[in-house]
């Protein structure tokens, strides 16, 4: 179980109670906009890394568009993965444990200062 299946089950855990219908979607765009940030964060960091060594690999409209690509991919293997079979086997798995440790608060900050410090580092370098 990797970390990204654990935030899910978190997610899904914290609002099945209230939200029956709804957790499963609720935790899949939580996980899906949380690997969007990290997917954000990296391609800043690349395409300023790479400007600073004067490479010039793709436009802007173009970076831009595989960025959207690449999210639309990721938020669609995701719904593939966590709405089947492996939800399942992941609450199986986490039946034995009782609880993963994560508060609500560093769940909700945890995107926000990633998507924060995207954007902090693309206006600063």
């Amino acid at each position: 179980m990797n970390f990204f299946d654990q935030l899910y089950l978190t997610i899904f855990n914290r609002f099945k109670g209230r939200y029956k219908q709804k957790a499963n979607t609720i935790a899949l765009y939580y996980t899906s906009g949380l690997q969007i940030a990290l997917l954000f964060l990296g391609g800043v960091f690349f395409i300023k890394f790479l400007e600073q060594m004067k490479v010039v690999v793709m436009s802007s409209s173009n970076t831009g568009l595989l960025f959207v690509m690449t999210a639309v991919v990721l938020h669609f293997k995701n719904w593939v993965s966590y709405s089947g079979r492996k939800r399942r086997v992941l609450n199986a798995k986490l039946s034995k444990k009782k609880d993963l440790g994560y508060s609500m608060l560093t769940l909700v900050a945890l995107p926000v200062a990633i998507i924060a410090l995207s954007i902090l580092f693309y206006k600063a370098v």
